[in-house]
């Protein structure tokens, strides 16, 4: 959580870097345009090979190279954390303009990972298309990031409806898979 609020602060401070750094043509990039952008790129590529490695599985296990001290396995643990961070980061930046709602919302993202994870693990694993519906998500949260780095702004009610509706709609067809499995298991049941 310290990690994720820490880097949380350093992007906030980058995006606010708004005097542009080098001319494309008529159109001004500042530090805030490229960590936007740059955002939006990581977001999209996580989310799709997720979605690609979902959907074809997992690829051949690789074998790690061991590392005996224990400094260099903080260090690892470390930037892998904040790697596995920044998209959670970039979704709070990408979805909030304040600081302390951003703050707040990578709090409460910790706090019920931990207490809901083991749950929420097993609610995925028996309906994988939760997982691909957080992806997709992510996958809009990064266009919306991209889109503001070239200062075409897409208003956050937008993107809360979408994802709300989304929502909606996947728990209609959770709730229909369910009745049609108990449907059929009592047709199994009653010999027909």
């Amino acid at each position: 959580m310290l990690t994720r609020i820490a880097l949380l602060f350093s992007i906030v401070w980058l995006t606010r870097l708004t005097k542009p750094w080098f001319h494309i043509g008529d159109h001004g990039v500042s530090g805030r345009d490229i960590i936007l952008f740059l955002g939006g790129l990581f977001l999209l590529a996580k989310s799709v090979l997720e979605i690609h490695h979902t959907l074809e599985g997992a690829a051949e296990p690789r074998s790690a190279p061991v590392y005996s001290s224990f400094v260099m396995i903080v260090t690892q643990i470390a930037v892998i954390d904040i790697v596995f961070s920044l998209d959670s980061v970039f979704t709070a930046v990408g979805l909030a303009d304040d600081l302390p709602i951003m703050v707040a919302a990578i709090v409460i993202a910790i706090l019920f990972m931990m207490w809901l994870s083991r749950s929420i693990s097993a609610f995925v694993d028996r309906h994988p298309t939760i997982k691909v519906l957080a992806l997709a998500f992510l996958i809009l949260v990064g266009v919306a990031l991209i889109a503001e780095g070239f200062h075409f702004e897409i208003p956050k009610g937008y993107l809360y409806f979408a994802m709300a509706f989304s929502v909606g709609v996947e728990m209609i067809n959770l709730r229909l898979r369910a009745l049609m499995s108990r449907r059929a298991q009592s047709d199994e049941d009653s010999g027909g």
